[in-house]
C-alpha cells in the first residue's frame, strides 16, 4: 500500500456513469477519499459502501470527495450504485491499473485489500488505512478526516 506523503498516481478509468474519471478529474473540487474494495454486492463492500453513503452529507460538507475502486465491470458498478442509492462514483479497473499503483492488489494477484486513501488537491497523499477485515475502521479514518477538516475551518459548520 502506497504510504503518507507519496505520490498518488494518476490514472484514468470507465465509471459507472459510462464515462471515464481520472484522479485529475476528481480533484478537481477538493481533496479525495480514494477507497478500494473487492466486489459489488458482497456483504462486507455493501455495508462500506453504505457507511460512506450515511456520512456522505458530513464528508461533502467539509469539502472532500468520494469514489470508490473495483475490479467489476461499469454495469455491475452501476447495478450497486443504484440498488443502494450511493451518492458518489465507483470506477472499474477489472485489469486492476490503480489497484497495482496503490500497491493494494490481494496475495498473489487473488483480489483487491480493502484500503482507503486520503488525498489532497496537489496528489498527495495525506494518510491512508487497510482493513480487509475490520470494516468499521474505514468509517472511522473518514470521520477522522471530517473531524480534521472542521478543526482547520473547512467546510460548513453544522447547526443544530
Amino acid at each position: 500500500m502506497l504510504e503518507a506523503g507519496s505520490k498518488a498516481p494518476e490514472f484514468v478509468l470507465p465509471d459507472d456513469r459510462g464515462g471515464e474519471t481520472s484522479l485529475s478529474d476528481l480533484l478537481k473540487d477538493g481533496p479525495l477519499i480514494l477507497y478500494f474494495y473487492p466486489a459489488d454486492f458482497t456483504p462486507g463492500c455493501t455495508r462500506e459502501a453504505c457507511e460512506i453513503r450515511d456520512i456522505h452529507n458530513d464528508i461533502q460538507g467539509v469539502g472532500l470527495q468520494v469514489a470508490g475502486v473495483s475490479p467489476q465491470d461499469e454495469e455491475s458498478h452501476q447495478r450497486f450504485r443504484d440498488k443502494h442509492d450511493l451518492p458518489f462514483v465507483l470506477l472499474s479497473d477489472p485489469d486492476k491499473i490503480a489497484i497495482k499503483m496503490y500497491d493494494v492488489d490481494g496475495p498473489f494477484g487473488v483480489g483487491v485489500r480493502r484500503a482507503t486513501f486520503l488525498i489532497s488537491q496537489d496528489r498527495i497523499i495525506k494518510d491512508a488505512v487497510m482493513a480487509d477485515v475490520r470494516i468499521g475502521r474505514h468509517k472511522e479514518f473518514i470521520e477522522k478526516a471530517i473531524i480534521l477538516r472542521e478543526t482547520a475551518g473547512k467546510g460548513k459548520k453544522k447547526s443544530g
